[in-house]
């Protein structure tokens, strides 16, 4: 089955590399999990991904946005107040990140129970 696809100047010949392309980088994925039970504030976001940068958290919200994946809310206050959450679309992608948390834990059980058996 043919599958080529044009996506912002980029062609995908396969869907799990399309999928890979707009979620590529550990952000983005990371953003989208701390999203799936909440609506949250930007800070919010900085504080539960406190190794990401102002500059790369924004960058990553904005292209998860043009992305349709995350909505984003701002609010006319001072300070001005921001709020993310999915798009229905975004919340599509909840059983592959659900998935993918089920296989982190059961990865680390077994590469746990190597090192205490001894096996590599």
């Amino acid at each position: 089955m043919a599958f080529n696809f044009t996506f912002k100047d980029r062609t995908y010949p396969c869907p799990v590399e399309l999928t890979l392309g707009t979620l590529q980088g550990k952000w983005k994925v990371l953003i989208l999990w701390h999203l799936r039970n909440a609506t949250l504030r930007y800070s919010e976001l900085r504080r539960r991904l406190p190794n990401v940068s102002h500059k790369m958290l924004s960058e990553k919200l904005r292209e998860l946005e043009a992305d349709g994946l995350v909505h984003r809310e701002l609010f006319p206050v001072v300070p001005p107040k921001t709020e993310y959450s999915l798009t229905e679309e975004g919340q599509t992608l909840l059983p592959i990140l659900s998935a993918m948390q089920q296989w982190g834990v059961r990865f680390k059980e077994v590469v746990e129970s190597d090192s205490e058996s001894g096996t590599n």
